[in-house]
């Protein structure tokens, strides 16, 4: 062999052990105008790395026929170990990237990936946690503006039932809200996409951001009732497109882990209001517009950035029909050049679900296909709110107050609650690719289901065993962690992955619905279930995580690893049929409009 063979061998290894760094090694090729300098150097990496991983797997490394090399076997040998690899390498010639690759890659976080994850979660996800919080701690002092606005137009007070009345609908308009932005996703993504939806998304936080700034100097409460309306649009909205988007983004090794996001920026979001809701800093007369005001910033920054990123390459390859584009838009994503077998992946998708059109909210309910996957995001989402997350926060300042927190420290207890919330939900990010869905979705609602039967027994009994409180606090806490394991961000990931392309956008239309009309009716009917159970409202709550539970260990199948065809195939098992789509023929007569209703 020539010298220059032996390098250039070598160098094709080097490209082999490092795919990822391709960009970075180009100009070792020997095929380029590179020097015979630089063509050494390439050789002193490979073999460097070679007899690294040589002398560290030598005790374990199986060959090609199966077998464990013997001790001194000439397998042990780093550059036998590459001849090896060579004698199976591509035929002679300049090596191309896209041939190169291996056909099968697991996916990485690379950069573009992680900026695209952290702009639209950021952009939008956060703006939901932030606004759900914003409004606690300056409650009174709101109250006091609407009274005090109310004088300077009558000459008179507003009473007291009519101010109640009147920030019971400031405070519910966002969850109502959040349902009118559910019932949009259908529409939008199909018309702009998922990155198209979310930026032109960013509307409905930055006008009402300005409205809520300027509610104080322009002496109208109706300007934050109004804003409180957009601002859940916008999040009923994000709540839906940003798990769409990632779970369209990710690779499947990284889908779970990226579609947990989400949920971990609204948590943070919670956790900043919370902050900034300090007596000390924004929740002060001068300060609570601005605190309010605040939400317009993450949404100016995305819509500054996101345009840079790519459109779900799902969405312009089975939707759009541009090939190039979603190929482009899968190079960027994945840091190589050979997304051949993904682009496959997608084309066999748009093949089994090419006569189906995309399906509305109405066909989603009479398709048999999809029987279990509608029951089961409706089961899931449901549960979610009904398992009593906001009645938990709602509960929590008693619950501190009893156990002796001064009522001076109880915003400081809620901001630690807020802390543990976040953490909680960082390891579901770390786990859910380790432990999977299906585990992380039964370990969670069982620890809400014990928190609650606990603290339902603590409440009744703090009044005659001292230490009882500090058993509710402890209740509290366990029911967070819990929560933020599985029943907060998994459900909104699973929408991704048990539904294709065609359903998708209805399908999230369905479980956005469930989950605000749940959270709506939660903020209505509980503050009557206490007056009317007092310490055993919480047994309710108990009896929804336990049956969600059940209906999770004998129905939903886990997805971890799954491409979305394959985890459809297993649904399409229980739902008794014998395709993906066997309702297909029917559906090239039935008509379904852009709208998706």
């Amino acid at each position: 062999m020539s010298l220059e063979a032996f390098y250039y061998r070598a160098d094709e290894s080097l490209w082999e052990v490092l795919p990822g760094d391709r960009e970075v090694l180009c100009s070792f090729h020997p095929s380029g105008p590179e020097s015979r300098g630089k063509r050494q150097v390439a050789w002193m990496l490979m073999a460097t790395s070679w007899m690294l991983m040589a002398t560290a797997s030598s005790s374990s490394r199986v060959g090609a026929d199966g077998l464990r090399p013997k001790k001194g076997s000439r397998r042990n040998s780093a550059f036998v170990i590459l001849a090896e690899r060579k004698s199976q390498a591509l035929p002679s010639g300049k090596p191309k990237m896209e041939q190169q690759s291996p056909t099968k890659k697991e996916g990485r976080l690379t950069l573009v990936l992680s900026l695209a994850t952290l702009i639209a979660a950021f952009g939008s996800s956060f703006q939901y946690g932030y606004n759900v919080a914003a409004v606690n701690s300056p409650a009174e002092l709101m109250k006091e503006f609407y009274n005090q606005t109310y004088y300077e137009r009558n000459n008179n007070y507003i009473n007291e039932f009519s101010l109640t009345l009147l920030w019971s609908v400031s405070v519910s308009m966002f969850p109502f809200g959040g349902f009118l932005g559910s019932l949009m996703v259908g529409p939008l993504v199909n018309k702009f996409g998922r990155k198209g939806t979310l930026l032109f998304n960013n509307i409905f936080s930055i006008v009402p951001a300005i409205l809520m700034g300027c509610s104080e100097v322009a002496r109208s409460f109706e300007m934050i009732i109004v804003s409180r309306l957009l601002v859940g649009i916008c999040a009923g909205l994000s709540s839906n497109v940003v798990p769409m988007y990632l779970g369209e983004l990710a690779p499947k090794n990284l889908r779970g882990a990226l579609g947990v996001v989400p949920q971990l920026f609204i948590t943070v979001g919670i956790l900043v209001a919370q902050i900034f809701g300090l007596r000390s800093l924004l929740a002060n007369k001068e300060g609570w517009p601005i605190l309010l005001g605040l939400t317009g910033i993450p949404a100016a920054l995305q819509l500054l950035l996101l345009p840079f990123f790519p459109e779900s390459p799902r969405y312009l390859l089975i939707q759009k029909k541009d090939e190039v584009a979603a190929k482009n838009a899968l190079k960027k994503l994945r840091g190589w050049g050979d997304v051949g077998s993904e682009m496959e992946e997608i084309r066999q998708e748009d093949e089994a679900e090419k006569a189906a059109g995309f399906i509305s909210v109405l066909k989603l309910f009479s398709m048999r296909s999809l029987r279990w996957q509608v029951i089961s995001i409706i089961i899931l989402m449901g549960g979610q709110q009904l398992s009593g997350v906001n009645a938990i926060y709602y509960y929590a300042d008693q619950i501190y107050l009893s156990a002796g927190v001064k009522h001076h420290d109880v915003q400081y207890v809620t901001v630690g609650t807020g802390a543990v919330n976040v953490l909680m939900t960082v390891c579901a990010v770390f786990v859910v690719e380790l432990l999977g869905r299906r585990v992380l979705l039964l370990l969670g609602f069982s620890v809400c289901f014990a928190a609650c039967c606990v603290l339902t027994a603590a409440l009744a009994l703090q009044d005659t065993i001292s230490w009882m409180p500090y058993v509710s606090i402890a209740c509290v806490i366990c029911y967070v962690v819990g929560h933020a394991l599985g029943p907060s961000p998994i459900p909104a990931l699973l929408i991704t992955e048990i539904f294709l392309q065609s359903s998708r956008p209805a399908a999230f239309m369905v479980g956005g619905s469930v989950h605000w009309l749940s959270n709506f009716a939660v903020g209505l009917i509980f503050p009557f279930i206490q007056v009317g159970l007092g310490p055993y409202s919480f047994i309710i709550f108990a009896v929804i995580c336990l049956l969600t539970t059940v209906y999770i260990f004998l129905v939903v199948p886990e997805t971890k690893g799954k491409t979305f065809m394959e985890i459809n195939q297993i649904f399409t098992k229980m739902n008794k049929v014998s395709e993906v789509h066997p309702e297909k023929k029917e559906l090239k007569d039935f008509p379904i409009s852009a709208s998706g209703l």
